[in-house]
């Protein structure tokens, strides 16, 4: 068995279709229709129900494509670290999400330049989803993102959580006032959230806070991504819940108003490939909780 068998397999088993999952593998349905074959029989079992519309996995089925993905994503770190570890000239690539760069994001990275100067530092901006596939595939090194989930691969530290706000036309009459304002205020709105996809999103967050608060606005608008939603709230289109961070995307035509719920937050989340310590890595999160430190930020240290 052999690392291309467990990638037909997965392939195959998350597409549920051989013609899909040969698209995917960019080889032809046969040969792959043929090494499941094999593997089966080198396995003494069958993974796959015989006949099945849509293919449906056997029980172990099930088990062999849970731990062939882990597996697979294993080997995947292993080979990125591996040539990090064999490089001279050190990287470090940055997954991040929209909202982070309005907040403390550009001065982490300016300081830990300062103090990794051999270090080339790359960016993504990606969905927190987006970062979880991009950390097993080797694209980006470290995420920082918003939505809370789990995968066995990778590891997650809650950096802070952040306050959220309100987004309001400059014309909006919950604008004129200073006064925070009232997560009920929002009922009768058209509350634009952000992105549309993937999900689970910033946008899940967004709606669960209303949903939890028995709070059903008139209209949601689900839109691609921040920059978007603040542009339709300065048109007048409606409101948004943003991370507070985002009061650094200064417009005349917007007004950021603070919530009167202090527990309408939202996590800013650091994530790792598991095994992944290596001292970029190491150097950023402390340049982290130095900076928060330096600003009175509360939270809750944790190492790698």
């Amino acid at each position: 068995m052999e690392l291309r068998h467990l990638r037909y397999f997965v392939a195959v088993a998350d597409e549920k279709n051989f013609t899909r999952a040969a698209q995917r593998l960019h080889i032809a349905q046969p040969p792959l229709s043929r090494q499941i074959q094999l593997l089966e029989e080198e396995l003494g079992v069958e993974l796959i129900e015989k006949g099945s519309r849509p293919l449906r996995l056997t029980e172990a089925g099930h088990f062999f494509h849970a731990h062939a993905q882990e597996l697979l994503a294993k080997a995947a770190e292993l080979k990125t670290m591996t040539q990090r570890v064999g490089k001279i000239e050190r990287t470090l690539s940055i997954g991040f999400v929209a909202s982070t760069l309005y907040g403390l994001l550009p001065q982490i990275v300016r300081r830990f330049r300062e103090r990794n100067t051999n270090v080339e530092v790359t960016f993504h901006e990606l969905t927190t989803m987006q970062q979880i596939q991009a950390l097993k595939d080797g694209v980006i090194d470290v995420g920082f993102g918003r939505v809370k989930s789990e995968d066995p691969n990778i590891r997650r530290i809650v950096l802070r959580e952040e306050r959220l706000i309100v987004a309001l036309p400059s014309n909006h009459p919950l604008a004129s006032s200073t006064d925070p304002v009232k997560l009920l205020d929002l009922q009768m709105e058209c509350v634009i959230v952000y992105p549309k996809a993937p999900r689970p999103s910033f946008a899940d967050q967004v709606l669960a806070v209303l949903t939890e608060r028995s709070i059903a606005p008139h209209k949601i608008l689900e839109v691609r991504e921040l920059q978007i939603a603040i542009g339709l709230v300065a048109s007048g289109q409606g409101v948004a819940v943003v991370p507070e961070s985002v009061k650094g995307m200064r417009r005349d035509d917007v007004v950021y108003r603070d919530i009167a719920d202090r527990h309408a937050i939202s996590p800013v989340m650091f994530s790792v490939r598991k095994l992944d310590r290596s001292d970029e890595l190491q150097s950023m999160l402390s340049v982290i909780y130095e900076i928060y430190d330096e600003v009175g930020l509360p939270y809750v240290r944790e190492s790698l």
